[in-house]
């Protein structure tokens, strides 16, 4: 099943008359709320979707920021946003597929058939094609969610992962290297982890890189990409990008959800800083 659809390729689906869903997932880590952009302008007919709302679950810091919503209340999401079995859902965002990514990899194995708009809104209209103001309340959808696991690793498999196969960190290097602790309450990564930006996988444009380029960068830094892969990042929003990009390079990767936002609370969780995996480790 194709992981990304171009503008053009879009645009067919919708005039060929096949039900095609769009989803606006504008968020962004410092501006979380994109609905305002959303109604300034969306793709004709796409409905926005609230990311820390729908797409997680509030109230529990001590499993990190943004865990996971309940498969009933995702469930309950996705009919809101109008989908029913067997439609085409495309999701897109303004922020190179970051948040789009994670409605990708949520979906992904449970029955729907969804792409990541590639290139997102800039895409769109920099082919040419029009914009809608305004909200969308589309006709409840009728989508029944598989039960399935889309790829969940614990914070014990995140500990674990160095010796099993390879635990990557996709945070910009500051924040690997501990010299940026941001909103979280220490700064550096869990040991063992390499550090391969999710960035790393975004061209100049804001698509995807192509896949041969993004199993270069991979091998590059020593992953054997048939071994068992963990990704992290700071919240478990950015893992969900870099797990779309691989996935694009033909390879599997389990998402840490609690990311560093969890590990850093977690009592007993050494950290390490500095440049390499093992870096000086803290916190004992």
């Amino acid at each position: 099943m194709p992981l990304l659809i171009d503008a053009h390729e879009l645009a067919s689906e919708i005039d060929s008359g096949r039900p095609v869903r769009l989803l606006d997932v504008r968020w962004r880590l410092n501006a979380p709320e994109g609905r305002p952009a959303y109604v300034a302008g969306h793709l004709p007919g796409a409905v926005y979707v609230d990311l820390e709302r729908e797409l997680a679950e509030t109230g529990h810091p001590e499993i990190g920021r943004y865990p996971l919503p309940a498969l009933a209340d995702l469930q309950h999401s996705a009919r809101r946003w109008g989908v029913n079995d067997g439609d085409l859902v495309v999701v897109y965002d303004d922020n190179d597929a970051v948040a789009a990514a994670r409605a990708w990899w949520l979906l992904r194995s449970r029955g729907v058939d969804i792409r990541v708009l590639d290139g997102g809104i800039r895409a769109w209209v920099g082919a040419g094609f029009p914009v809608q103001r305004g909200d969308v309340l589309p006709k409840r959808g009728d989508i029944t969610l598989r039960d399935a696991d889309p790829g969940v690793a614990t914070i014990d498999d995140a500990a674990r992962a160095p010796g099993e196969g390879h635990l990557i960190d996709v945070r910009a290097p500051e924040h690997y290297r501990g010299l940026a602790a941001g909103t979280e309450a220490a700064a550096g990564h869990i040991p063992g982890a390499l550090n391969i930006p999710t960035v790393a996988h975004i061209a100049r444009d804001g698509t995807l890189r192509a896949p041969a380029e993004i199993r270069a960068t991979i091998e590059a830094a020593s992953v054997d990409p048939d071994a068992p892969i963990v990704l992290y990042c700071s919240t478990g929003i950015a893992s969900a990008h870099s797990a779309l990009a691989f996935a694009t390079a033909g390879i599997d990767a389990r998402l840490f959800i609690g990311s560093w936002s969890q590990w850093s609370l977690a009592p007993n969780r050494p950290v390490a800083v500095g440049p390499t995996p093992t870096g000086v480790l803290q916190g004992w």
